[in-house]
């Protein structure tokens, strides 16, 4: 039963990183879903290339907004971790 408990609690403290993972999934897959739909109504090729096309660019955009924070945090434990290093040589 704690097993459970544990559980939702890892659960309840990474729901905003569940949450992020679930925007970057819809964002990559966005792009196929969007040229599937226009196929399906009948748009010529060109038309779905170009959707397709300016899509993905928009959901690449809205990926680096989400993760851009996450990248500098790495990058700042990174440094520290070898200004620590450097320090206790």
């Amino acid at each position: 039963m704690s097993g459970i408990k544990t559980g939702l609690g890892y659960i309840k403290d990474s729901f905003s990183q569940i949450l992020k993972g679930l925007i970057l999934c819809i964002l990559a897959t966005s792009g196929l879903a969007f040229a599937i739909l226009l196929k399906h109504l009948g748009f010529n090729g060109s038309t779905i290339a170009s959707a397709g096309l300016i899509l993905e660019t928009i959901g690449l955009v809205l990926s680096y907004l989400l993760l851009r924070k996450h990248i500098k945090l790495k990058e700042e434990e990174n440094s520290k971790q070898q200004e620590n290093k450097g320090k206790f040589k």
